[in-house]
């Protein structure tokens, strides 16, 4: 007659200590769900450095840039680019800013791209022969559509300007070869 009595005693404790160890447990489980969904987990970051010395060149350049996975197939992100380039006697120029970039991956190995850039071009010209100094400051806009092969954080290719004018743009040609790299 007493144990009777002593489980119908210790039963709603028993009954208190699952539903909070079950919340505790639910809790736990619901937080690692959302940790894996964090938003930085899919971010990467890369770019490019350039540079270009000979008899009385120069060409620096810094592209950093990020993108976002959306999934494993397509990402998207955004780029600044920085560059320097001098000809001795001749001319010196800065280029500034930004791009951004839709990537797809059809299949691991491939990988297309669309780049929509906007560069701000200063060109400060010297007297040369009977030609005197001038600047020339302009936007230039580029729409890349690129392919390349890609192994790891790697992918090597080539874009082509679809907006390149010989009169117009930034660049002597539209078609340009790429390394990619993101980390």
């Amino acid at each position: 007659m007493k144990k009777i009595q002593i489980s119908i005693v210790f039963r709603p404790f028993f009954v208190i200590l699952a539903v909070l160890f079950s919340n505790f447990g639910n809790a736990q489980q619901k937080y690692v769900i959302d940790n894996s969904n964090h938003f930085w987990d899919k971010v990467q970051f890369g770019g490019g450095l350039g540079l270009g010395i000979g008899s009385g060149y120069t060409d620096i350049s810094v592209m950093p840039s990020a993108i976002y996975n959306v999934n494993e197939i397509v990402a998207v992100g955004v780029g600044l680019q920085f560059g320097y380039l001098s000809s001795k006697n001749y001319y010196s120029s800065y280029v500034y800013g930004g791009s951004i970039v839709g990537l797809v991956n059809p299949i691991p190995e491939i990988q297309l791209s669309a780049e929509l850039e906007q560069v701000r071009v200063n060109t400060d010209y010297k007297a040369v022969n009977n030609f005197p100094s001038y600047s020339d400051n302009y936007w230039n806009t580029a729409l890349y559509l690129g392919a390349g092969y890609r192994t790891g954080s790697v992918t090597i290719g080539a874009r082509y300007d679809v907006l390149y004018d010989p009169n117009k743009s930034l660049y002597g040609s539209g078609f340009m070869p790429f390394v990619r790299v993101y980390f």
